[in-house]
């Protein structure tokens, strides 16, 4: 995977600063009042510090923003950069102020000078989540990857306090770089060579191969496959880090590898960025990763359906009608409304199991979620209030948005089949809804449930707050705080 940048913590050593190269970073509140390790930099650029302090553009910046000063005279490093941050400042504000030092360094080593910052984790967390570059298939060689050196006042503590957030970076990381994948690179034999590898971090890791999964009878998921070359699979990944008798909650994620529509043949402009259609799944094994890494106290388990959706002789037909691992039938009137039939017989599967105290699925399931809410924020339904606020919660804390769409019996009726239990499809109305209704029939009574259709979220084309254009790794930070604030301790 892409190697998160590097942190070094070491108490204040100003005869260090001059000497120091690439960036140096100095923290200054609104009040413009300089710490120790600024009053040196100041000293060591003949006041040029304090005047741009003083001045009109650093009185404009907003909290969490930037200013430079170039090859800052009587110092080594290439720049000064100046954070405008208050001490007692917001997280995500200090979280912002260390996604513009991740921007600005690059590829150069930082000093970060951060005295006794209150928000120093939050900074370093966005620093974390904001270096990276997908650069594995480029033919040049890359540059030498820059590290960090935190000056702090108590760099043990400080390392402490920042181990779990670094966990959780690596884990965004790992989901960005899945998502970013060709997808000749990441066939479903691949993907679930990449899982099972996770055994390593002390995740027990299982794959279910097709006769597996014909033996379970998921009907449903395998037609969906079964114009590919490719293999179907259902990987699942298990944290045991609750008590022994604890069921876990379970994460269920939709894993197509490459969608072309099957014989429902997408049109060709823009089926490229189909390779990020695995999105659910790669949310799933980011959270997975991030509660092994960060050795979390509780039982969870992750499931994704690996498939690939292809056109040809033995491809599954509008108008066929499959069995789903449930028993329902369902008649598929398009063949690029999959990833719904691939999550149906996943989800049963982690209730007859698993019997889970809560189930939340990822997909990126419909375009029509992109067309109610933009880029912005992921689609959430759900059958339980307090299960589903908790995760909105979860979600604000951590800046990822999402917004609850309705549920409800009318949606439900637009699913009615003629030759079958139901359809694949309700029609063009309510697109997002009408899949999540879909997904419900298969939510067994009094099981809390979650569907996150991820569409307009899980790769983008414009730099995000935390990314760089492309994947995102949406989710993974919330899901890890729904755990930790529900189901730990």
């Amino acid at each position: 995977m892409t190697e998160p940048v590097t942190f070094t913590f070491a108490e204040t050593d100003i005869d260090r600063i001059a000497g120091a190269e690439g960036r140096v970073a100095v923290i200054v509140g609104g009040d413009g009042r300089l710490d120790r390790g600024a009053r040196r930099v100041n000293r060591l650029t003949k006041g040029a510090l304090a005047r741009l302090v003083e001045g009109e553009r650093f009185a404009k910046a907003k909290p969490g923003e930037v200013l430079s000063l170039a090859y800052p005279t009587g110092m080594a490093a290439e720049a000064v950069d100046v954070v405008r941050l208050d001490r007692r400042c917001d997280v995500q504000d200090a979280r912002r102020a260390g996604v513009a030092l991740a921007r600005a360094m690059g590829k150069a080593d930082l000093m970060l000078l951060a005295g006794n910052h209150a928000r120093l984790a939050a900074i370093v967390t966005g620093i974390a989540l904001r270096h990276y570059d997908f650069d594995r298939h480029r033919s040049a060689e890359p540059d030498p990857r820059g590290a960090v050196t935190v000056m702090c006042a108590k760099p043990e503590e400080a390392e402490a306090a920042v181990a779990a957030p670094l966990a959780v970076a690596e884990g965004v990381h790992f989901t960005r770089d899945l998502v970013n994948e060709p997808a000749n690179h990441l066939t479903t034999i691949s993907f679930a060579e990449r899982l099972k590898e996770m055994e390593a971090l002390g995740l027990e890791v299982e794959v279910l191969e097709e006769p597996d999964l014909e033996k379970l009878g998921m009907g449903s998921l395998l037609s969906v496959g079964q114009g590919s070359a490719s293999p179907s699979k259902v990987v699942v990944m298990h944290w045991k880090g609750g008590k022994a008798d604890d069921k876990p909650l379970a994460l269920v994620g939709k894993g197509v590898v490459f969608d072309t529509g099957g014989i429902s043949l997408k049109p060709a402009a823009g089926m490229e960025d189909m390779t990020m259609d695995m999105g659910g799944a790669g949310v799933v094994a980011g959270v997975m990763r991030t509660l092994a890494r960060r050795k979390a106290g509780a039982n969870v388990v992750g499931l994704v359906g690996l498939v690939e959706n292809m056109p040809s002789g033995t491809a599954t037909r509008p108008g066929d009608v499959v069995r789903s691992m449930k028993g329902d039938t369902i008649e598929v009137i398009n063949t690029d409304a999959e990833g719904r039939l691939v999550l149906a017989d996943v989800m049963w599967y982690a209730q007859e199991r698993f019997a889970p105290v809560g189930m939340v699925d990822l997909a990126t399931l419909t375009g029509a979620i992109i067309i109610g809410l933009g880029h912005e924020k992921a689609g959430v339904f759900s059958n339980d209030d307090g299960f589903c606020k908790s995760f909105l919660k979860a979600a604000d804390a951590e800046g990822e948005g999402a917004w609850r769409m309705p549920l409800g019996a009318a949606y439900d009726k637009m699913l009615k089949s003629t030759i079958a239990d139901m359809k694949n499809v309700g029609g063009r109305p309510a697109g997002s809804i009408t899949a999540a209704q879909f997904l419900q029939r298969f939510v067994k009574e009094g099981c809390p449930w979650i569907h996150l259709d991820i569409a307009g979220v899980a790769h983008v084309k414009d730099e995000t707050t935390y990314a760089p254009k492309g994947a995102t790794g949406w989710g993974v930070m919330a899901l890890n705080r729904l755990v930790a604030e529900n189901y730990e301790g």
